[in-house]
């Protein structure tokens, strides 16, 4: 039983195959791009595209009813599930090339929660090759289904194009591959998926006024003697119109295992994300347990949170980085029950979670200043109960 497409997906893909493939002028790689994020095309059973993990109309993220209670995405297959909650893509140009900072003495930047793949055209060639996601056998079998479709031939060499029926050499089938991920890494550079727009972008042009409570927030969030939010998550000075609020580094801030999807994987009861760990490129024990912090933007609609999935409102995780500060905050206000261990408590960064203790009015005005973050288009999205 394959996974059906939703109907956001059809018909995004419908539409863009009528707006762009009737125009006269030859598609940009940008469009190319756009065509190839919405088709199912290239998923083993043509159920699912880029679209059905990074939904457009949820900021980038997996809202489908079949995705294990919305903390893991589920693959073309139809019964098989991730480990890692898929994260939003809004805002993922500005993530650098992974690389090791050596003045930082830190890894930095690349795409996935372990910065795997070193750039946005590497995270695009994954997902069709794996088959916990689109399960396509090889890249020869996606360069085929490139071909049946005329509006993607221009990726081909010349020769294919003239002659669809010579056979695809092994080396140009993996430039065919390259052209195709980065296609889709340019239509993910575009204005499409970073617009800008938000309430703090329009306070920072004079074109929106804070209330009082999301300017108490704004504050306690560049505070370096309250909360601390900034030490991880501002790259640029304060109320830079670059910020997307990450400075693409990678930190282990305690978050519990999630033992449901533990069970809903069937995976062993002691299983541990060794995050940074897995990614080939990092050896060093001392990365164990840290993942990338992501941006900020868009994050009050964006749950659930953390690289597992654990916690299912935003609320809960500003009182998680609390409990490390405020001997009153010791219960999840999601379980009732105390917080859980870290899943990976050897490299925990203890020193970058010290802060004041938060009030509730602090809370409150956090969560206020968060929500400013949302664009512009995703707002009918945010709570009716937005602090």
């Amino acid at each position: 039983m394959h996974n059906p497409l939703s109907f956001s997906t059809k018909f995004a893909w419908l539409f863009c195959m009528m707006s762009l493939t009737s125009q006269a002028e030859p598609l940009t790689q940008e469009q190319i791009g756009q065509l190839l994020f919405f088709d199912p095309t290239f998923s083993n059973n043509r159920g699912q595209s880029c679209s059905s993990c990074h939904d457009p109309a949820s900021a980038f993220v997996d809202t489908r009813k079949t995705s294990a209670n919305g903390q893991v995405s589920l693959g073309d297959d139809g019964h098989s599930f991730g480990n890692r909650n898929a994260p939003t893509i809004s805002y993922a140009a500005a993530i650098p090339e992974f690389h090791y900072d050596p003045l930082l003495k830190e890894y930095v930047g690349g795409l996935f929660w372990d910065g795997r793949a070193r750039t946005l055209a590497d995270q695009a060639a994954g997902p069709p090759l794996n088959p916990l996601e689109m399960g396509m056998s090889d890249k020869r079998a996606i360069v085929l289904r490139l071909k049946e479709n005329s509006s993607y031939h221009s990726l081909l060499p010349p020769k294919y194009q003239q002659n669809l029926h010579l056979e695809i050499s092994d080396s140009d089938i993996e430039q065919i591959y390259s052209n195709m991920t980065e296609a889709i890494a340019t239509f993910e550079r575009s204005a499409f998926f970073s617009s800008y727009d938000s309430k703090y972008d329009k306070f920072l042009r004079g074109e929106y006024e804070l209330t009082p409570l999301e300017d108490l927030g704004r504050s306690l969030f560049f505070s370096e003697k309250n909360v601390n939010c900034s030490t991880c998550h501002s790259l640029y000075p304060e109320d830079d119109s670059r910020e997307t609020f990450t400075n693409h580094q990678y930190r282990n801030i305690g978050v519990p295992s999630n033992r449901n999807l533990i069970a809903h994987n069937r995976l062993a009861k002691e299983y541990v994300d060794q995050g940074l760990l897995d990614n080939p490129e990092v050896k060093d024990k001392r990365y164990a347990g840290k993942f990338r912090n992501p941006t900020l933007r868009n994050v009050a609609i964006t749950a659930p949170y953390m690289h597992n999935g654990v916690f299912k409102d935003l609320r809960t995780v500003i009182e998680f980085y609390d409990h490390y500060n405020n001997p009153e905050r010791q219960i999840n206000p999601e379980t009732g029950q105390a917080w859980q261990p870290p899943e990976y408590a050897q490299t925990v960064d203890l020193n970058e979670l010290k802060a004041q203790p938060l009030t509730e009015r602090k809370i409150e005005a956090l969560i206020a200043f968060l929500h400013l973050l949302t664009d512009e288009r995703y707002e009918h999205l945010l709570s009716e109960k937005t602090p």
